[in-house]
């Protein structure tokens, strides 16, 4: 059983859940005390290394995932074994489609990652008995959506300079959410050729973008895959 300790409100929350830097973001946030608790007994926390797989194509969905730190990368594979990028999921993103049978998509952790994987049957269970849960899950879907969107406008209207800026931003601005500084530092999670299949762009086109931003003092690059921002709002500035 769950360790668990009073907390300020005197209700019983597992120990785990308190030290969760997600929780109150992610869809924990919509859960009482109890229901935590509830959840708890079910859950694990898992770390991934780069390059692990997480979930299949169109593979039955046995359990779901919080994301507690790192990137997820989603692809499409065609028939012919050609690979497209449709998105990137950081925290507390949630991973897995609920009430779905089977995954629409491959997951593979970008980078290293820290998960709270959920078993199917018992985050199903709980929603239905929760509406602020049920809420919180479809507010996320929701802004995956618009997100997809967005994305849509960068790959089907924007320059190439315009679309390596947007990424740039897209992780500066969700890798670590909690950052409110001008100034941020990341590693990029995804490889030149991944980024490149991301943004329908060459490897060569991706690498002679990045290397502009850099010669304009708008990113610097430390190590080919250390990112410094110093001015958030002068890479906004460059993504159109």
């Amino acid at each position: 059983m769950q360790t668990v300790r009073k907390d300020i409100h005197n209700s019983e929350v597992p120990v785990l859940c308190q030290s969760c830097e997600a929780r109150h973001q992610g869809i924990c946030g919509a859960l009482n005390a109890q229901q935590l608790l509830a959840l708890s007994k079910t859950t694990r926390r898992v770390r991934k290394d780069a390059g692990d797989e997480l979930m299949a194509d169109a593979m039955p969905i046995a359990s779901f995932a919080n994301v507690l730190r790192g990137v997820i990368k989603l692809t499409k594979v065609l028939e012919d074994g050609r690979q497209q990028v449709v998105g990137l999921q950081f925290a507390p993103d949630l991973l897995g489609r609920p009430f779905a049978a089977e995954s629409r998509v491959s997951a593979e952790a970008a980078s290293e990652v820290d998960l709270c994987v959920i078993p199917k049957p018992a985050l199903e269970s709980i929603m239905k008995e929760s509406a602020p849960l049920e809420h919180r899950v479809m507010m996320q879907a929701l802004r995956e959506l618009d997100e997809a969107r967005d994305w849509m406008v960068t790959l089907g209207r924007k320059s190439a300079s315009e679309k390596v800026a947007s990424f740039l931003y897209l992780i500066a601005t969700h890798i670590d959410p909690t950052v409110e500084q001008p100034e941020t530092s990341f590693d990029l999670p995804l490889s030149r050729a991944d980024i490149a299949d991301f943004l329908g762009l060459t490897i060569e086109t991706v690498s002679r973008q990045i290397s502009k931003l850099k010669a304009d003092n708008v990113i610097e690059i430390l190590n080919y895959r250390h990112v410094t921002v110093p001015d958030l709002a002068r890479l906004r500035l460059r993504c159109g």
